[in-house]
């Protein structure tokens, strides 16, 4: 009724407006928004009518459905069921005796028995919605489904149709410079309420409620644990009560700072909007109606849309602590000043860079040794887990699975053991120790090597130990990328006359950095953080 109703509207618009269209352009869009409505409103209406129509006799037919009846028709429905049952095991009976005669192999077996039993489900499930009740229930569920897919469909055609008109039905205005942006961003909501797009407003407003009532309240302390807001992050508790923390009042100084830039980001977004809408205007593009704009959001706007809760998320767990983080080392925060600490500027820096005070003494040393470390660690867990896996893949080799297993004892095996293992191989009486002594044949006691005791002794074995402990990754990555090497490369290769060396130079190891290189990569960020083994 509210449809037919709307057409004879449409219709009534669309006979007052012909006269007028060539006296201005929104006569002319007028007219024909509401020629197209009153074009294709009756097909919708008709549409509408005939499905309801279908539904109304659908289940007038489901409530006829007698119990005698639906009881025939499932005893019917066993017998067959039990009787495709019985065939599809003849069927089967028959696949296993071709097997047995040897007219067919172990894998054809497995693929016809489940190729009848994929038939036979197939026939008892089509048969199953050939009962009345069944029947019925799924023509009333098509209907409804149809009332809603294709009476959508017909009005996004109908949207879409008058969309196309005013893209191609240009707009007068009077003014000649987009002065509403300005004059509404500090409410973001107002100008797309002034310009006439009602739903984004909305939207936006949602927002101006985030600014006024959560984000300035809460830069200016209220709602905070214990801090002051912005004034908090700058006095960090100076002067404060004994329960104050400067760490609380710097996180949650932070945290308003976050507010803040949130609060612009929304504020701008608002004004950019309105600005290049009043834009469009002037150039006599019309404003985009919420039809258009859900279609924006859909296709361009989906992305930002599908990460916006990821990005805040990120935001609160990723980048609070690192700001955090950053700001403290701005301030005298040491084990004397862990309650209430104040800001010093690069006082630490300067320290660090000149090498003064407790931080920047040992600093360079630590920093030298963990390059050192970093590179040479990663390296060597690398070059062995690659030879390794260089090894195993080879195809004279026998036993892959078993040296397989053995190459990856290293990361199944907890690296407390390891590290004992090496702590007790590499002690002043260990076999590791004695051979080494025996080597450089240090006899005299005051002579021999005391690797477990030394600065650089410790420092090499523990390179030795996580070069050990990493390779098992790498060889489980580069055997996995090795097996996917096509053997054609190395045919083409021996057939041109490139020797094993040369096909490693030129064929693997090109294939493997080229495929593993961001995680190699991720191998040496790894142990640059790496210090549960030290």
């Amino acid at each position: 009724r509210k449809w037919t109703c709307w057409l004879f509207e449409s219709e009534a618009r669309r006979d007052f407006y012909e006269p007028l269209v060539d006296m201005s352009y929104d006569f002319e869009l007028a007219y024909e928004e509401n020629r197209i409505l009153a074009r294709e409103l009756p097909v919708v209406i008709a549409l509408r009518r005939e499905l309801l129509d279908e539904l109304e006799e659908a289940k007038a037919d489901l409530s006829s459905v007698e119990k005698e009846e639906q009881a025939a028709a499932l005893n019917e429905f066993n017998e067959y069921r039990q009787q495709r049952k019985a065939s599809c095991a003849e069927e089967k009976e028959k696949i296993r005796q071709k097997h047995r005669q040897g007219l067919i192999s172990s894998k054809a077996l497995q693929n016809e028995q489940k190729r009848a039993e994929r038939s036979a489900e197939e026939d008892i499930l089509t048969k199953k919605r050939l009962l009345p009740l069944p029947k019925r229930r799924d023509r009333v569920r098509h209907i409804k489904h149809r009332l809603k897919v294709d009476i959508d469909s017909r009005w996004r055609v109908i949207h879409s149709d008058i969309s196309d008109i005013r893209r191609k039905t240009p707009i007068e205005v009077k003014k000649r410079r987009p002065w509403l942006s300005l004059l509404t961003f500090p409410i973001p909501g107002l100008g797309q309420l002034l310009i006439g797009q009602r739903q984004k407003a909305f939207f936006f407003f949602l927002g101006t409620l985030f600014i006024y009532l959560a984000a300035i309240p809460y830069s200016l302390g209220v709602g905070n644990y214990r801090g002051k807001g912005i004034a908090g992050l700058i006095s960090l508790a100076k002067d404060g009560k004994r329960l104050d923390r400067s760490i609380i009042f710097m996180i949650e100084g932070v945290i308003a700072v976050i507010f803040l830039v949130l609060a612009f980001l929304i504020i701008y977004m608002s004004y950019r909007d309105v600005r290049s809408t009043e834009k469009r205007m002037i150039a006599g593009v019309r404003k985009h109606n919420w039809f258009e704009t859900r279609m924006v959001m859909r296709g361009k706007g989906f992305p930002y849309i599908v990460s916006a809760p990821a990005a805040i998320l990120t935001i609160f767990i990723v980048l609070l602590p690192i700001a955090v983080t950053c700001l403290i080392s701005f301030t005298n925060y040491d084990p004397t000043h862990q309650s209430k600490f104040t800001w010093t500027g690069l006082e630490n820096y300067k320290a660090i860079f000149l090498g003064q005070g407790m931080a920047g003494g040992p600093f360079w040393r630590i920093m030298g040794w963990t390059v050192i470390w970093t590179l040479a660690a990663t390296t060597l867990a690398i070059f062995i887990g690659f030879v390794l896996a260089l090894l195993v893949n080879q195809d004279r080799i026998r036993g892959k699975k078993f040296f397989r297993t053995v190459y990856l004892l290293p990361w199944a095996v907890p690296a407390f053991i390891t590290i004992m293992f090496f702590s007790i191989m590499f002690s002043p009486s260990g076999p590791l120790t004695t051979v080494l002594n025996q080597l450089l044949g240090n006899t005299d006691p005051s002579e021999m090597l005391n690797i477990k005791y030394t600065t650089w002794g410790t420092r090499i074995v523990l390179i030795l130990l996580q070069g050990w402990l990493g390779s098992s990754y790498v060889f489980l990555l580069c055997t996995g990328i090795l097996q996917g090497i096509p053997n054609d490369l190395y045919e083409a290769a021996r057939i041109d006359g490139a020797q094993g060396f040369q096909q490693t130079r030129y064929i693997t190891i090109p294939l493997l950095l080229f495929q593993t290189a961001p995680l190699m990569i991720g191998q040496y960020t790894f142990n640059f953080n790496n210090f549960s083994i030290i």
